[in-house]
């Protein structure tokens, strides 16, 4: 009951936020929207910048702990130049009206374990995930928790094969969203893929409240971090040199 009240009060918020909040998320949809290879966008209600990025390098599948460097303010394009392998994961940091966010860079497909926990202590968190280019081909994913608990989660293309049949996570939410979700007139078959995704996008951003701002994504310069092993501490230190020497 105190998840679902959270929830009501989120989206009672909602229109009031948008009107601060104006560019939405359904950019997201075009090809190649951030990077190649797809997006991962985590948001959070309730975090700094910087709490968010700890608790993403908390959730990552390795065996060894990692870490959060700072690289200073970075392109996507010169992030990526500061990785050595394909596996290295980065972040770039930025906020939102209430809302901060962390758009991942690198070999990030597959490399985060659940984000219930990051929710965790009443924070809000949405997770927006599209391998674009896996040839399997997977749909692009939406999941909203909040205090360790899932919410509302559904692939963004609305796809039967995939196993959508309706929205999943707390009933009430779950059900006004599919709710939502019927009005737009989702799922079309009749649709293409990309044109399903805007929508669905268009309909998760109307009912939580969710912007993203495109330019500075895009285009601008955002704090970065490299989410590094915490040992070996020579290789923290070495990244931390070729940073300084840039």
């Amino acid at each position: 009951m105190i998840i679902v009240m959270g929830v009501r009060c989120l989206l009672s918020e909602a229109e009031g936020r948008m009107t601060v909040m104006t560019e939405g998320m359904s950019w997201l949809a075009g090809r190649q929207s951030i990077a190649f290879g797809g997006y991962h966008v985590v948001l959070a209600r309730g975090l700094s910048p910087k709490g968010l990025a700890e608790r993403l390098a908390a959730a990552l599948r390795y065996d060894a702990e990692h870490v959060v460097v700072s690289v200073g303010e970075q392109t996507g394009t010169s992030l990526l130049e500061l990785m050595d392998d394909y596996d290295d994961v980065g972040l770039r940091l930025g906020s939102v009206g209430d809302w901060v966010y962390a758009i991942a860079y690198g070999g990030w497909q597959a490399e985060f374990g659940p984000l219930a926990p990051v929710s965790r202590d009443g924070v809000h968190v949405c997770l927006l995930e599209y391998e674009e280019e896996n040839g399997k081909p997977v749909p692009p994913q939406f999941a909203y928790f909040q205090d360790g608990e899932l919410l509302a989660a559904f692939n963004l293309h609305l796809d039967g094969s995939w196993g959508y049949e309706k929205v999943e996570g707390d009933p009430d939410t779950a059900a006004r969203l599919q709710e939502r979700l019927t009005a737009a007139g989702l799922p079309d078959p009749e649709r293409n893929r990309r044109e399903v995704h805007r929508a669905a996008l268009g309909v998760v951003e109307e009912f939580f409240g969710l912007a993203l701002p495109r330019e500075p994504i895009v285009r601008g310069m955002l704090p970065a971090v490299l989410l590094e092993p915490a040992s070996p501490v020579t290789g923290v230190i070495r990244r931390h040199a070729l940073v300084r020497a840039a």
